[in-house]
């Protein structure tokens, strides 16, 4: 995905506040769950992140959750992009990884068989299409950011894309709730310039 784009070229991740669901790791897909009221003040917390950016373009999932995540943020919405929607996690949705292990030692998300769901492939084809669009945006406007707001394993694959990691690198992303994470280039060539940074008057990173 490498391009004739400078430094103010980039893609802004945003992870939606905490839920009921993500505070106790269950896999949280299809299920529309909203936000806690500690997954609001996450939101509201990114307020002055984004209060000096100006972004040409922001994209956000279809859940909820993320919805009222970027509009907490303070982030004007241009489209909801269905590309964005958290992997669709089949018979583990609603289960936490402890849960499944139990009948499938050693499983993960990345590596294993997900029943009546995505694989990681359709998962990254999804992360493929959204990146492409968002470069498309930074190379017809020759700035940025492109801001996208969706969830945990959907960020994990599209920063894992975005320097051509196979599908399952993603897996190697830790990736905390209403952090940011930005997208750019170095020499033309994509890269990770920050990851998993949690916004301001939050003390610790809240891993899932």
């Amino acid at each position: 995905m490498g391009g004739p784009l400078g430094a103010n070229a980039q893609v802004w991740l945003v992870r939606h506040g905490e839920t009921t669901w993500s505070r106790c790791g269950r896999h949280t897909g299809r299920t529309d769950v909203e936000l806690t009221e500690r997954g609001r003040e996450q939101a509201r917390a990114l307020r002055a992140v984004f209060a000096a950016i100006k972004p040409i373009l922001v994209l956000v999932s279809p859940r909820t959750r993320a919805v009222q995540t970027a509009e907490l943020a303070g982030l004007h919405v241009d489209a909801i992009d269905p590309d964005l929607a958290e992997w669709d996690y089949g018979e583990c949705e609603g289960l936490t990884t402890q849960q499944i292990r139990e009948r499938d030692p050693g499983w993960t998300i990345w590596t294993g068989a997900v029943p009546g769901g995505e694989s990681a492939e359709q998962v990254a084809a999804r992360a493929d299409r959204v990146l492409a669009l968002a470069r498309a945006k930074l190379l017809a406007d020759d700035v940025g950011p492109v801001v996208l707001v969706a969830h945990g394993h959907m960020n994990r694959m599209l920063g894992a894309r975005w320097i051509g990691l196979t599908p399952s690198g993603g897996g190697v992303f830790a990736l905390g709730t209403a952090t940011t994470s930005v997208l750019g280039f170095e020499h033309g060539r994509p890269v990770i310039e920050r990851w998993n940074v949690a916004p301001p008057e939050r003390s610790a990173v809240d891993l899932p």
